[in-house]
């Protein structure tokens, strides 16, 4: 497996909205737990895989109505085990950041 880097941007709206005029922690989480598990999927084809954990530091206010950017890796490969970390910025400013493991299910386990 190659090490790529997936970027992309997001807008949360004020459906989004949680305390203080700032996306609701939930769904940052979210958006984690889809990009990364994109990203830990990555093969052709992508077998199933599982959030085992996802773990997400919140650093800043995640604005509402703002262009943020995302961007994920994976950064490490064990057997059936996928460790994948995420970054979401305001601008040049780290909002929130994200680490989850990903595990690759055994035939028949539903």
């Amino acid at each position: 497996m190659s090490t790529s880097v997936v970027r992309g941007r997001v807008t949360f709206g004020t459906f989004y909205l949680g305390g203080n005029n700032a996306a609701h922690g939930g769904t940052v989480t979210l958006l984690f737990d889809e990009v990364l598990g994109i990203m830990a999927n990555s093969d052709n084809p992508p077998p199933p895989r599982r959030t085992a954990y996802l773990t997400v530091n919140y650093r800043k206010i995640t604005p509402i109505g703002v262009e943020l950017r995302v961007e994920a890796s994976v950064d490490r490969t064990e057997g059936r085990k996928r460790w994948a970390t995420g970054r979401l910025f305001r601008g040049d400013q780290l909002v929130a950041d994200a680490e989850g493991l990903f595990v690759k299910l055994r035939a028949g386990q539903p």
